[in-house]
C-alpha cells in the first residue's frame, strides 16, 4: 500500500490536465469561406439574436478540431476520465467522449427537439453512435462491438440535452452569460458557415494576464442559430478549439433516424450494472475517490469539501483563479514512476518566488501551479499570473 500511495501522487498533476482538456467540451467544427454582405447589426442586438434563437430541429456533420498545447498522453487520459476496457471498452459515453479533447473529429448530428437526438462520431472505419429516444440512451462502440444501454434518464436523473449538446448554442450561451464589465463583445463582420450567411460575434477579455485572446461565434443571419465556434490562446498558433457546421440542414429529421437495433452479438452493458461494478461513468465528484480507491491516498483532501468550503477563489471574470491544499507535499519528478516521468517533464516548468518553489503545469488554455508543499493555483491564466497569485499570498 505505501508503494501505491508513492504512485498515486504523481496523479495529481495528470488530473490537473484532466481538468484543463474537460473545460473544452463537445462542440461542432470547421467551415466554408467568404463575408456575405449583411445588413448592420449592434452586439446587443446578436446577443439578443441568439438568446431569441429556439431551433428545436436539425441535422447537419461538423468537425471539431482541438489543440490544447499537451503531450501525448498515450491513454493516460482516458483512464483517469472513466477509461476504455480491453480492445476499445465501454461504450459508455463518459469514456467514450474524451476522445473529443484532443486532435480532429468528424461528427454527425440529428435533432428534434429535447426528446430525440443522435450523434455519431466517425473515426475512420470506426464508428461511436450515441442515441437519445425519450426516456432512453442507447451507445455503441463498432470497435469493441459493445452497447451501453439507459432507460428511465429522464427519471431524476441528469437531463439527456445536457449530455448531448446540439451545436455550439450550449457554450455560447454560457461565454455570453458570464459577460460583464471584464469582457468586450463586438460583432467582427460576416462569414460563410456550411453554406449559410452569418455573423461573428467577438468576445474578447478586457484583463491583462488571461490566457484567452477570443472567443468568437459565427451566429446564422437568419435563426439566430450559433454555427461555429472558435477559441484562441494568447500563445498564438492553432485555435484551442475550432469547432463549426461542414453541412446543416434545420428541417426534422425521420423518426426512424433515432431508432436503435442492438447489432447481432454485441454485448449490452446497463447503466446500472456499470455504477454497481464502480467502472465507467462516474460523476466527477466522484473522480477523487475512484482514484484514492485503485491508486491509494491522493492527498486531494482539499479538492473537494475542503472541510465543505471548497476551494478559495481569488480574483473576477476572465483571470479568476481556485486556489485548494492538497494536504501532501508535491511529487518530485525524479521520483515519479517511470511511465509518469516523461509526461510530467513535458507538461510542467520548474519555478520558484517568494511562495517558495513549485511547478507549473500548462496547456495552451488552463494552467496549474503546483507548490512544493501542496498549494494548487489554477485558471486560464498565465503562469506569471499564478505565480505573481502565489506571491502575494505570502
Amino acid at each position: 500500500m505505501a508503494a501505491q500511495r508513492k504512485t498515486s501522487r504523481y496523479l495529481v498533476p495528470v488530473a490537473v490536465a484532466g481538468i484543463a482538456a474537460a473545460t473544452i467540451g463537445l462542440v461542432p467544427a470547421l467551415a466554408a469561406s467568404g463575408d456575405p454582405d449583411l445588413p448592420e447589426i449592434t452586439a446587443q442586438q446578436l446577443i439578443e439574436k441568439i438568446a431569441a434563437s429556439d431551433t428545436q430541429t436539425l441535422s447537419g456533420t461538423f468537425k471539431v478540431s482541438t489543440d490544447l498545447g499537451l503531450p501525448a498522453f498515450d491513454g493516460l487520459l482516458s483512464g483517469i476520465a472513466g477509461g476504455s476496457g480491453e480492445g476499445g471498452g465501454s461504450a459508455d459515453p463518459s469514456a467514450q467522449l474524451t476522445k473529443l479533447v484532443s486532435g480532429t473529429h468528424t461528427l454527425r448530428i440529428a435533432a428534434d427537439g429535447p426528446e430525440r437526438q443522435k450523434l455519431t462520431l466517425l473515426d475512420g472505419k470506426e464508428q461511436y453512435s450515441l442515441v437519445h429516444n425519450g426516456d432512453e440512451v442507447w451507445a455503441y462502440d463498432s470497435r469493441s462491438n459493445e452497447v451501453f444501454h439507459e432507460k428511465g434518464v429522464d427519471e431524476g436523473g441528469p437531463a439527456p440535452e445536457k449530455e448531448l449538446p446540439t451545436g455550439p448554442k450550449e457554450l455560447a450561451d454560457e461565454v455570453l452569460e458570464a459577460a460583464g464589465d471584464t469582457t468586450s463583445i463586438t460583432v467582427g463582420g460576416t462569414a460563410k458557415v456550411a453554406g449559410r450567411d452569418a455573423y461573428r460575434l467577438v468576445i474578447e477579455p478586457k484583463q491583462q494576464g488571461s490566457t484567452v485572446d477570443s472567443v468568437t461565434i459565427a451566429v446564422d443571419a437568419a435563426t439566430g442559430t450559433p454555427l461555429k465556434f472558435t477559441l484562441d490562446s494568447v500563445s498564438g498558433g492553432k485555435p484551442v478549439v475550432d469547432a463549426g457546421f461542414t453541412k446543416v440542414d434545420f428541417g426534422k429529421p425521420a423518426a426512424s433516424e433515432f431508432d436503435f437495433t442492438v447489432p447481432k452479438g454485441a454485448k449490452v452493458t446497463e447503466g446500472g450494472e456499470l455504477d454497481r461494478a464502480g467502472g465507467a461513468g462516474k460523476a466527477p465528484e466522484d473522480v477523487e475517490e475512484e482514484l484514492e480507491k485503485h491508486f491509494g491516498d491522493l492527498g486531494l483532501g482539499g479538492l473537494g469539501d475542503a472541510g465543505g468550503s471548497g476551494p478559495e477563489v481569488i480574483g473576477e471574470g476572465w483571470t479568476t483563479i481556485a486556489r485548494f491544499d492538497t494536504g501532501a507535499a508535491a511529487p518530485k519528478a525524479e521520483e515519479a514512476p517511470k511511465e509518469f516521468q516523461g509526461f510530467l517533464d513535458a507538461l510542467g516548468d520548474k519555478v520558484s518566488g517568494k511562495f517558495g518553489s513549485g511547478t507549473v503545469f500548462k496547456t495552451k488554455i488552463v494552467n496549474a501551479l503546483m507548490t512544493d508543499d501542496g498549494t494548487v493555483y489554477v485558471g486560464a491564466v498565465t503562469p506569471q499570473k499564478l505565480i505573481d497569485t502565489a506571491n502575494a499570498a505570502k
